[in-house]
């Protein structure tokens, strides 16, 4: 949950450029970010892989007129609309980009090379069919708000109660990494978003921090097997909220489109 998906880079940054609001140079190295490069497999009129400058426009050629974001997991299609083959890559790779305005995703496929200390990623798209139907259980950013604020306070209040919230190097350390990435990352939403969809990212990424604290600094007071248990039903569903969340404000800018706002 601290990392910000490759495919809210792609779709905030392609949904700027689709706009006309930032330049092609711009928005490919704001989406390629620290991995070393990345390309577009399977367009329609192309024979091989092309670079991310070709595959946007290529898409806009095709009648893409926005991107959004599935953030799916097991159980919870998150941001998806079909058919199976494409969820279920969606699924193996925990995210995905739907076009708006053609019947296309796109599914990263991540690898790494180079010796360590050296290593290096590249990130292949694969551009596939997908089914033009509403995105499952993606929230308006009204209702993303509202339940990230009841989820932030239900998360602080069980990690509390079982010792696991506050403490310790581990704990501290995330939220050191947490506070230096929201200061370098104010421009993680490209230009064109509305500044309620940059507060519910930020507050669903605070959400995350406390999720992954849990989960990473140990046991914490929850030292008994129904205590543990406990801990993971409290947190699932805050996670399933903050995931939501996500999802609503990359897709934001799309929905805004759509309602005549832009």
């Amino acid at each position: 949950m601290l990392s910000e998906p490759r495919s809210g880079r792609l779709a905030a940054w392609g949904n700027a450029l689709l706009a006309g609001l930032v330049s092609p140079d711009d928005a490919v190295l704001a989406i390629v970010g620290e991995d070393a490069v990345h390309r577009v497999e399977g367009l329609p009129g192309e024979s091989g892989p092309v670079g991310l400058t070709l595959a946007l426009g290529r898409l806009r050629a095709l009648g893409v007129k926005g991107l959004r974001v599935a953030l799916p997991a097991p159980g919870h299609p998150l941001g998806l609309s079909g058919p199976p083959d494409f969820n279920a890559r969606a699924l193996e790779a925990e995210e995905a980009v739907v076009c708006h305005g053609a019947a296309l995703g796109l599914v990263p496929e991540v690898y790494e090379a180079g010796p360590e200390g050296d290593v290096h990623v590249e990130v292949v798209w694969h551009c596939l069919a997908v089914r033009e139907a509403p995105p499952a259980d993606v929230p308006s950013l009204g209702e993303a708000e509202r339940e990230l604020a009841e989820a932030l306070r239900d998360a602080t209040e069980v990690l509390s109660r079982l010792d696991v919230a506050g403490s310790g190097p581990v704990a501290e350390a995330a939220v050191d990494a947490y506070r230096a990435r929201a200061e370098r990352g104010r421009g993680v939403l490209a230009p064109g978003y509305p500044p309620r969809a940059v507060r519910v990212l930020e507050l669903a990424q605070r959400v995350g921090l406390l999720i992954s604290v849990a989960y990473e600094n140990g046991h914490g007071g929850a030292v008994s097997a129904s205590e543990i248990s406990a801990r993971a039903l409290a947190l699932r569903p805050v996670e399933r909220t903050a995931r939501r969340a996500q999802v609503a404000a990359y897709n934001a800018f799309v929905e805004e489109r759509e309602r005549g706002v832009r």
